[in-house]
């Protein structure tokens, strides 16, 4: 049973975050509850006990995606606010609705066939093995980090008040 109920916990904060990235007016506080949304996604990923991806997620969406964002964000200084309202509101969300409404039909009405039986190897161990051992490129992910850590450095020097 905890299991199940971490599922729906985390199910319940990615919806909630996303409601907030679409909802909330400032967009740093939008950019924020992306993260939330993202990190809620890989505690999803753990309770399927699917750790490769949830290691993933958070290494690529909450470490670079989110970074990225946010820098961007940093670096336009005069939008603290998001996009002014307009006329299109109403046909976004009928489109939005129509594709939500294909979604649940096409997940209700799928015959999904569940495996009972484990895979036999594990796949990620030969591809860590090759990226990093034969393939030499723990170097380019270190050089990779030192220049995000480089530029986001530099955004918070360009975007600090004088």
């Amino acid at each position: 049973m905890g299991l199940a109920a971490a599922f729906w916990i985390m199910a319940v904060v990615i919806v909630a975050a996303a409601l907030g990235v679409v909802f909330l007016r400032n967009v740093f506080r939008a950019a924020l509850t992306l993260v939330l949304c993202f990190v809620a996604v890989a505690g999803l990923y753990i309770t399927l006990s699917a750790d490769f991806l949830a290691a993933v997620q958070i290494l690529v969406y909450v470490g670079a995606i989110s970074v990225l964002i946010i820098l961007a964000i940093m670096m336009t200084r005069e939008v603290p606010q998001g996009s002014p309202a307009n006329r299109l509101k109403l046909p976004a969300f009928i489109v939005a609705a129509v594709v939500l409404g294909i979604m649940i039909y096409t997940v209700t009405k799928t015959a999904w066939q569940v495996s009972a039986e484990a895979p036999l190897t594990p796949t990620t161990v030969p591809l860590a093995t090759k990226l990093f051992s034969e393939g030499g490129f723990v170097l380019p992910v270190e050089i990779a980090a030192v220049l995000l850590l480089a530029a986001i450095l530099g955004a918070i020097v360009i975007a600090r008040e004088k």
